[in-house]
């Protein structure tokens, strides 16, 4: 067992040991100017059942950042244990929409079917959280199906190998 304090100096040993708590895995979708955007991310929760609210987490770092954070509605989708494939288009680099079948939501948040779960949210409140801005969406609806989850843990998918 190591003890440390979080700072500079330590960051790759607390990346690792967050890595120990294993994540879901989930694609957020939102309808944008410039078309359908996506981003795969683990930073999902769930807060309240009442009222039914989820939270995500977009990085500040990322280029997408504002888009997602403004973004008055936004679509969660659950991936299931097969979908990595899924998870690896909506990454940095990854072909996002293009060429994938789509359908959208009522308030035209692009969905992706045949995901374990997903769930459709309007933005409820946003918060600053350091590198990251909490996400709050009130739930409007929820497609639910049934399966074993994505999931990812230090650094594998799955407990399998990345790849």
């Amino acid at each position: 067992m190591t003890e440390f304090t979080p700072d500079h100096h330590h960051a790759r040993e607390f990346r690792d040991a967050l890595g120990n708590f294993a994540t879901g895995v989930t694609v957020v979708t939102i309808s944008a100017e410039d078309g359908p955007q996506g981003v795969t991310a683990n930073s999902f929760a769930s807060l309240s059942l009442a009222p039914p609210l989820v939270l995500w987490s977009p990085g500040k770092f990322s280029r997408r950042h504002d888009i997602f954070a403004r973004a008055p509605h936004f679509s969660i989708h659950v991936l299931g244990a097969d979908q990595k494939y899924l998870a690896d288009r909506f990454t940095r680099g990854g072909a996002q929409f293009e060429g994938l079948a789509h359908d959208r939501s009522p308030e035209n948040v692009p969905i992706i079917p045949g995901v374990l779960t997903r769930f459709d949210c309007a933005q409820e409140d946003l918060h600053d959280a350091g590198d990251h801005t909490l996400v709050i969406g009130r739930v409007l609806r929820v497609e639910a199906g049934q399966g074993k989850p994505l999931v990812f843990a230090q650094g594998l998918w799955g407990g399998h190998d990345p790849g």
